[in-house]
């Protein structure tokens, strides 16, 4: 489920070209994620939309049972984003913090493992809010020069706050 391997880069240090198309793509595939988050944090819809894949899935369900919260599981880049920032937009400040990448890239597929803080505070009352720790896994394809999500699951360690009061 999380990427645990020992290194950092699995090309050769002798092949310069290998370590260099490597380490564009690792960058490439965390900026997908750093998409996802700012897009919410700015309420950029085209930003945000291009965090993900045509097809993708985002599954905040095992965050939200932490809490008891029941979301569906959410697919379709157009439904991700639209549902998303309809439950954010003028009612809900948030941002995220995105720390700890850890990545497998094999050809045009990648797996991106993240901690993820969140801070999630109503607009017209900052003392309501849920600040969440969350684990992320994140399937990601190739799309030309840059990397889209194609599948996220949400996990969350820890959570202080009243999440219910942001998510319902």
């Amino acid at each position: 489920m999380y990427c645990t391997d020992g290194h950092a880069v699995s090309a050769p240090a002798t092949d310069s070209v290998a370590v260099a198309r490597e380490l564009r793509d690792r960058t490439e595939i965390v900026d997908a994620l750093y998409r996802f988050g700012l897009g919410q944090d700015l309420k950029d819809k085209d930003l945000f939309a291009s965090a993900f894949a045509p097809g993708a899935e985002l599954d905040f369900r095992p965050a939200a049972a932490r809490w008891g919260g029941r979301p569906p599981l959410m697919t379709g880049r157009d439904a991700i984003v639209t549902t998303i920032l309809a439950m954010f937009t003028g009612r809900v400040d948030t941002t995220h913090q995105i720390t700890n990448p850890r990545i497998a890239v094999d050809g045009d597929t990648a797996r991106l493992t993240a901690l993820v803080e969140a801070q999630h505070l109503l607009t017209a009352d900052h003392a309501t809010f849920a600040l969440l720790k969350n684990p992320y896994d994140v399937e990601l394809i190739r799309d030309g020069d840059r990397w889209v999500i194609r599948r996220m699951r949400i996990d969350n360690t820890w959570y202080t706050g009243d999440p219910t009061a942001i998510f319902g």
